[in-house]
């Protein structure tokens, strides 16, 4: 794995840190590559409960693709439908990861960096972050997905906006649009998104993760939701050790310890 990519457990918080500072997380596809080896061992870990992506340096997210390799990786049609493809299935990954995942943005979120936030379930941004996606500055194409998701969180409204003017938005709009859950103090982001992490693993696993298959299907198309693995997943919670062992830790005024099972 290169070492632009760094991978972190540290009890029930995994991390994936964007490790290119000097150019602000601009990613290469070695990167995306390893990102997706990251994100397919995390996510059949029992032991990882929420996943933590964020950029190395203090000052940038990720600010999309690393034009120093274009030569190299883009150059050709065959380059950029190898770059295209790995670029969607992470993407697919991180927003079909079965367990909650935390965009930590310091400082500059553009264009790639926009896309993989978005796929996330929750986005921290501090205080001077800045969003942009400069498709239209450079002449380049944004598929159906891509639009689809921003589009889904922010309106459609919002998200012509971001695209026909290609401008940054501070942290602040960020938040009004809803591109953004919360707006921490610049250096403290970290903080806030382990806070956030901690708190999700204090509750029912079960439960969580089925919250998140659920809400992630009423964004289908009717003809495409599984309401069976829905249900499925709701009788499983109720099913559980730890549905018991959260009605006994209520009832004794206690903290309950979760099994997942």
């Amino acid at each position: 794995m290169t070492d632009k990519i760094i991978v972190e457990q540290s009890g029930a918080i995994a991390r994936i840190i964007f490790n290119q500072p000097e150019k602000r997380n601009a990613v290469s596809l070695e990167m995306w590559e390893a990102v997706e080896v990251a994100l397919d061992q995390f996510a059949t870990d029992k032991k990882v409960r929420v996943l933590i992506l964020s950029g190395a340096g203090g000052k940038a997210f990720v600010s999309g693709a690393d034009i120093s390799k274009f030569e190299s990786e883009r150059a050709s049609a065959k380059g950029v439908a190898n770059y295209d493809a790995i670029t969607k299935r992470v993407y697919d990954k991180v927003e079909a990861f079965p367990k909650p995942t935390i965009a930590q943005i310091d400082g500059f979120c553009i264009g790639g960096g926009v896309a993989l936030a978005v796929c996330c379930d929750i986005r921290i941004c501090g205080q001077g972050s800045n969003f942009a996606i400069p498709a239209a500055r450079l002449g380049l194409g944004y598929g159906f997905f891509g639009i689809n998701r921003l589009a889904n969180l922010v309106g459609p409204s919002f998200a012509k906006e971001i695209f026909f003017t290609a401008r940054r938005f501070d942290a602040e709009e960020a938040r009004i649009m809803g591109l953004v859950n919360r707006v921490a103090e610049d250096g403290a982001v970290a903080a806030a998104a382990e806070d956030m992490a901690t708190m999700i693993t204090a509750n029912a696993p079960l439960t969580v993760d089925a919250v998140k298959f659920i809400t992630n299907q009423t964004r289908m198309d009717e003809s495409e939701r599984d309401l069976a693995a829905c249900e499925a997943m709701v009788k499983e919670c109720f099913d559980s050790a730890d549905y018991i062992e959260g009605r006994r830790a209520f009832m004794e005024k206690r903290k309950p310890v979760w099994t997942g099972s």
